[in-house]
């Protein structure tokens, strides 16, 4: 009855005390968010968990380095549920997506570099962006010349000789 019931509806398991693994396991196949609804998760459910999304890390406590990894690899916004990400997670989150810089406190400047290589909107989370970093940001990604504030002339031409139409993205060219 308890499987048939989270098979139906992952989150049927909040009205089941004392769960057994596989009935965790299949709820959280249907619904990832019965995560929550479980005491002391195995790694293997948490694992289940976050590879159905990312997300699942918010109710995970103390997840190991490889519930981490796993969440990381899912979602890359995950980041922002891990209490002081090193930096090689921090790497590993904005190489899959740039835009995960923002979910990241006081990043390095390699690590900003490597977001926005990755993509060039990235710049947006950047405060005070050196010229090099626009640079980096305009190549390949021309239309990311709008996220910047004051570009230098360099950017300026940057952008617009690979599309001359990102000129209606600066002021006073």
């Amino acid at each position: 009855v308890r499987l048939a019931a989270v098979r139906e509806s992952g989150l049927a398991l909040q009205h089941i005390k004392n769960p057994s693994e596989q009935s965790v396991l299949v709820a959280i196949r249907k619904n990832w968010q019965a995560i929550q609804f479980t005491q002391n998760p195995s790694e293997a459910v948490q694992v289940a968990a976050v590879q159905k999304n990312g997300r699942a890390l918010e109710h995970i406590k103390n997840p190991s380095i490889a519930v981490q990894l796993a969440a990381i690899q899912t979602d890359t916004s995950a980041i922002q549920y891990i209490k002081n990400p090193s930096e090689e997670f921090c790497f590993a989150a904005v190489r899959r997506n740039g835009l995960a810089l923002r979910h990241i406190k006081n990043p390095s400047e390699e690590l900003q570099l490597a977001a926005v290589q990755q993509n060039g909107e990235a710049i947006a989370y950047i405060e005070n962006p050196s010229e090099e970093m626009q640079l980096a940001a305009v190549q390949g990604y021309d239309y990311t010349i709008q996220h910047i504030k004051n570009p230098s002339e360099a950017v300026q031409l940057a952008a617009v000789q690979q599309n001359g139409r990102t000129i209606q993205w600066i002021e006073n060219p």
